[in-house]
C-alpha cells in the first residue's frame, strides 16, 4: 500500500486584536437590545450552566419588549421549524432546539397569543464566576 505524505503541522495562528468589523443594527437587534435593557433593569437576569462547562446568563424580558420580540419571530420560527408547545404557551425559538434550550433564544405566548415572555442566552465564559 503506497502512503501518501503528510503535511507539516501548521504554525500556531497569532492572535488577532483588531476590532471586529460590524455594521449598523438591523431591526432585529433592536428587538433584542429592548428585551436586555427591560431584563436589567428589572434584574430579571440569572445564571446557567449546562454541565459541560458553558457558562450562560439568561435576560428574561417581559413586557412591550418581549411582546414586539414575540410577534416578530413569528416568521422566522415558521420558517425554520422552531415552534413547541409546553405548558400550555407557544414557543418559538431563534434556532432550532437540538437537545435542550441552553444556548437558545426563544419567546413563550399564552393561549391567546398575549403574555410575552423572551429569554436571551448570553455566553459568559468563566469569568462569570469570578
Amino acid at each position: 500500500m503506497r502512503r501518501l505524505p503528510t503535511a507539516p503541522n501548521a504554525p500556531p495562528r497569532l492572535a488577532n486584536y483588531s476590532a471586529v468589523p460590524t455594521q449598523a443594527p438591523t431591526p432585529n437587534a433592536r428587538l433584542y437590545a429592548a428585551c436586555l435593557e427591560q431584563a436589567a433593569a428589572a434584574d430579571a437576569y440569572r445564571r446557567a450552566d449546562n454541565g459541560d462547562g458553558a457558562e450562560y446568563i439568561l435576560f428574561t424580558c417581559t413586557g412591550a419588549p418581549a411582546a414586539a420580540l414575540a410577534k416578530a419571530l413569528i416568521p422566522w420560527s415558521e420558517k425554520i421549524g422552531s415552534t413547541f408547545q409546553r405548558d400550555g404557551r407557544t414557543f418559538r425559538s431563534t434556532a432550532k432546539v437540538e437537545a435542550d434550550l441552553f444556548g437558545v433564544d426563544y419567546c413563550s405566548t399564552d393561549a391567546t397569543g398575549g403574555d410575552a415572555v423572551c429569554t436571551l442566552s448570553f455566553n459568559a465564559g468563566d469569568f462569570l464566576d469570578q
